[in-house]
C-alpha cells in the first residue's frame, strides 16, 4: 500500500476533505453513515462505551458490519468502559467483531498507574474517519428532553484517514512487525487528488515519548498574530502553555477561553476557577458556557488553523493519557470553526471579568478553589507515576 503524500517538514497530508461536526445528533449520524458504508475495515477506539440506548445502537451497527464481512476492530479503555457486561461482549464477539480493552489500571508488564486510552477515533476502509472528544454514550447524543453535551469532531476523508487507520493498527497490535503486515495487507484506498486540505494527525502518549498535541498548542500560541480561541472542558494548563499564553497577549494577541460554566467534575471546575485570577492578569478573556455541560476540546488561530480532538489543556492529557488530535491548516475550515465559536460566545456564554470574579467568589469559595487545585495536583502526581517509560518514538 502506498503511503500518503505529505509536507515532509510539517507532517501534514495534503489530499483531504475535512468538515467540522457538532456533537449530538450530527455526530452520531456521521458515525452511522461511516459504519454503514464500510466495505473492508472499521476501527473504533473509544474511551467510554456505555451499554445504553446510544451504545446499543452503535454496537448493532458494528455487528451488522462484521456479519456482512467487514473486519471490525473495537477497542475501549479498560477503566472507563469497565461496566460493559459479559453478555454484551459475548454478543459482539459472536458476530465476528474483534474486541479488546486497552491496558486496564494496574496492569503488569510496564507497571504504570492511571494510563488511559482517551482518544476517540472511528476510521473505515483507511479512507474516512471521525476524530473528536465524544464518547459512545447517551450523554453525547441528542435524546428527547436531553440535549447532548457540547462537543466537536472532525470528519475527514482522504490521506489523513489512512494515517488514522495506521495509528489504530499500531495501538491494537502489540508487535510492530504484525502492525506493518496488517497495514500492508489492507486494500489500498483511492484518494481524491482534486481536493486539498492539509491535515496532520497528532498524538500524545508520554509512556511512548509522544507529545505532539502539546506542541500543537504551543505552536498555536506562538504563531498567532491576531486572535486565539480555545475551548476546553477541563482547562488547567501546565507551565509551558501558561507562559506561551502570557507571551501571546503581551504581543497584542487576543486570547479567548471558552470554559465550562456547568461541569460534570466539580473539583476540576473549582480548580480551574482558582486559575482565573492568573489568566485574567495575563490578559486572557474568559467566557463560561452556560447552556449545558461543555465537553469540547478545540482551538483556532487567526481563523486559519485548527486543532481538535480528545486533548484537554491540562497535565493529565499531557502526561497521563493517550490522546489524539487533528490539526487542520485550511482557511475555509478555520473560518468556519471561528464563526461557530464566536456564535457560542455571543449566544451561550457569560464573560468573567476581574470584577465579576471578585464579586462572585468571596474568600471561603476561593479557599475551596485552592483546595481543589491542590487536590488536582496530588491526583495528577499519583496518576502519572510510571515505573517505566519506553525509549522509542
Amino acid at each position: 500500500m502506498s503511503g500518503p503524500v505529505r509536507h515532509v517538514s510539517t507532517g501534514y497530508t495534503i489530499y483531504n476533505r475535512a468538515r467540522l461536526v457538532r456533537g449530538g445528533r450530527d455526530y452520531f449520524t456521521a458515525m452511522e453513515e461511516i459504519i454503514r458504508a464500510a466495505r473492508y475495515s472499521i476501527h473504533l477506539q473509544i474511551y467510554i462505551f456505555e451499554e445504553d440506548a446510544t451504545g446499543l445502537h452503535i454496537a448493532a451497527l458494528l455487528r451488522e458490519a462484521a456479519m456482512r464481512g467487514v473486519e471490525v476492530w473495537l477497542m475501549v479503555d479498560g477503566y472507563a468502559s469497565r461496566g460493559l457486561s459479559e453478555a454484551f461482549l459475548k454478543d459482539l464477539e459472536t458476530s465476528g467483531l474483534r474486541f479488546r480493552y486497552f491496558e486496564p489500571m494496574l496492569q503488569g508488564g510496564s507497571w504504570y498507574v492511571g494510563r488511559r486510552m482517551h482518544h476517540k477515533i472511528l476510521v473505515a476502509d483507511a479512507l474516512r474517519g471521525l476524530v473528536g472528544g465524544l464518547n459512545v454514550s447517551d450523554r453525547y447524543n441528542d435524546l428527547p428532553g436531553q440535549p447532548a453535551w457540547l462537543d466537536w469532531a472532525v470528519d475527514v476523508e482522504g490521506e489523513a484517514a489512512f494515517e488514522l487507520f495506521r495509528t489504530c493498527v499500531q495501538v491494537w497490535m502489540r508487535s510492530p512487525s504484525a502492525a506493518r503486515r496488517m497495514i500492508a495487507s489492507h486494500p489500498s484506498p483511492v484518494f481524491d487528488m482534486a481536493t486539498t486540505c492539509p491535515v496532520r494527525v497528532r498524538r500524545n502518549d508520554w509512556v511512548n515519548r509522544k507529545g505532539q498535541v502539546s506542541r500543537s498548542y504551543l505552536e498555536l500560541l506562538r504563531d498567532a498574530e491576531r486572535e486565539v480561541i480555545i475551548m476546553s472542558s477541563y482547562f488547567l494548563p501546565g507551565r509551558a502553555i501558561r507562559r506561551s499564553l502570557k507571551h501571546a497577549t503581551r504581543r497584542g494577541v487576543t486570547v479567548k477561553l471558552i470554559l465550562a460554566g456547568i461541569s460534570d467534575v466539580s473539583v476540576a471546575k473549582h480548580a480551574e476557577r482558582f486559575m482565573y485570577r492568573y489568566l485574567l492578569r495575563c490578559g486572557a478573556e474568559i467566557y463560561e458556557y452556560r447552556r449545558n455541560i461543555l465537553h469540547g476540546k478545540i482551538a483556532v488561530r487567526d481563523g486559519l488553523w485548527v486543532t481538535a480532538g480528545s486533548y484537554n489543556v491540562n497535565n493529565i492529557s499531557a502526561y497521563a493519557s493517550v490522546e489524539l488530535n487533528l490539526d487542520v491548516d485550511d482557511e475555509a475550515f478555520g473560518s468556519d470553526v471561528r464563526h461557530r465559536l464566536q456564535s457560542i460566545i455571543g449566544a451561550d456564554c457569560m464573560r468573567i471579568t476581574a470584577d465579576e470574579y471578585r464579586t462572585r467568589y468571596h474568600w471561603p469559595v476561593r479557599v475551596l478553589q485552592w483546595m481543589s487545585y491542590s487536590l488536582f495536583r496530588i491526583v495528577f502526581f499519583l496518576f502519572t507515576f510510571y515505573f517505566r517509560q519506553h525509549h522509542r518514538d
